[in-house]
């Protein structure tokens, strides 16, 4: 048999009644950290009661997560002059406004999403120091509760790419300065956090590079299979995550990083899907994201089967499911929009919707794998697919 999981990148970081943002709002300061453990709790909770086989800790942020990283890799621009006691929350309005004549950090878009995010800013001074007692503590609040944890980060060549070179203090940038330069500072950090991870028991990490659906230039190429070779020594398993785009002339690079598995964007690369799996070397994890994580259209449940199906048998081993990027681009769930026009509604499917798609997606391939191991006729797996599929109302607009 093989082992189906699923899993997804990310869960949207607002809740029902979009706390914590209305605690920001309303100034309720002593309370956000309060609100974010609340709500982290439940999200975790709908993950596992869906069936997932590991929740995703690391994608809630109070802000934006590319904020995150340069709190937790201790590289927030010094010309804000933050005090070491000032606590993180209290700083990011500070990055994202400014104070004391300073300017916020620019806001860019999120590749080609709705969102956006903070820019960070590296120059020759930069430096870096992990600052992990964040995600550690998300990590043990997941695990307290009794869940499975998968850690996620974002890979230390994306965040370098998403910044941009700026000199502090009126002082000109060296000529031949680039990001980029300060990889080799910056993996050591990279390392220590997963040692960190690998030391509080989370067996996977999940580790976001959607650069590789890009066309990248030859050095920013050249650079991931050295970075992947020194992060994979720490031990902990790592998933490369990509999504957004096909990966196209860095397929083969993707497929060869020295990591444990790779995930795929099965909706924008569908087309890609069949050369991923022949290039990825058993026994690495291949996890599709079959599920669009960028619409609130249900899925076409019969239409994802059929692209899971060779996929399976060409793995003869591990197949992750998940939703193609972080369900952070829909709305929570539909349980509390009554509004909502009945036939409109029964084509839709928010984050909760697509928990029970991947849920429904993996007991039909068991189902059709437990026929085929024992004979079975075709016909009680249609069944079962028709009573699987009136329970999570997945009907597809046409």
């Amino acid at each position: 048999m093989h082992a189906i999981q699923t899993h997804i990148l990310g869960f949207p970081r607002l809740g029902a009644e979009s706390e914590p943002m209305l605690a920001t709002r309303r100034g309720e300061d002593g309370a956000l950290e309060r609100r974010g453990a609340m709500l982290r709790a439940r999200h975790w909770a709908l993950q596992s009661a869906a069936g997932l086989d590991m929740v995703t800790v690391g994608d809630f942020a109070y802000h934006d997560h590319v904020a995150q990283h340069m709190q937790l890799f201790g590289c927030e621009p010094a010309r804000f002059g933050f005090a070491p006691a000032e606590p993180d929350l209290a700083r990011l309005p500070v990055l994202a406004d400014g104070r004391d004549g300073q300017p916020g950090l620019a806001a860019r878009q999120w590749f080609d999403t709705p969102y956006h995010y903070l820019t960070p800013e590296f120059s020759p001074a930069t430096r870096f120091t992990l600052a992990a007692g964040r995600l550690l503590a998300e990590v043990a609040e997941a695990q307290a509760l009794g869940h499975a944890v998968k850690a996620v980060l974002l890979g230390p060549l994306t965040f370098l790419w998403l910044g941009r070179e700026q000199a502090e203090g009126g002082a000109a940038l060296p000529a031949r300065f680039g990001r980029l330069d300060l990889l080799e500072q910056l993996l050591p950090v990279y390392g220590a956090l997963l040692d960190r991870l690998k030391r509080q028991g989370v067996a996977w990490v999940q580790i976001d590079e959607p650069i590789l659906g890009l066309d990248l230039e030859p050095a920013w190429r050249a650079a991931f299979e050295p970075v992947y070779w020194q992060l994979n020594q720490v031990g902990v398993k790592l998933l490369l995550a990509t999504y957004f785009s096909p990966l196209e002339e860095n397929l083969s690079l993707a497929c060869r990083l020295p990591v444990a598995g790779l995930h795929v964007d099965g909706i924008r690369a569908r087309h890609e899907l069949t050369s991923v799996c022949d290039w990825l070397a058993h026994p690495k994890v291949l996890s599709v994201g079959i599920v669009d994580g960028r619409n609130i259209w249900r899925c076409d449940l019969e239409r994802a089967l059929a692209a899971l199906r060779p996929l399976l048998a060409k793995r003869g081993g591990a197949l992750w499911l998940a939703a193609s990027c972080s369900l952070l681009h829909v709305p929570l769930g539909l349980a509390r929009e009554s509004a909502i026009d009945p036939e409109l509604r029964a084509a839709l499917a928010f984050a909760t919707e697509k928990l029970d798609e991947l849920a429904w997606l993996k007991a039909m391939l068991g189902e059709e794998e437990e026929d085929a191991a024992r004979g079975a006729a075709p016909s009680h797996a249609r069944a079962v697919s028709a009573a699987r599929r009136a329970s999570v109302r997945s009907a597809a607009p046409s």
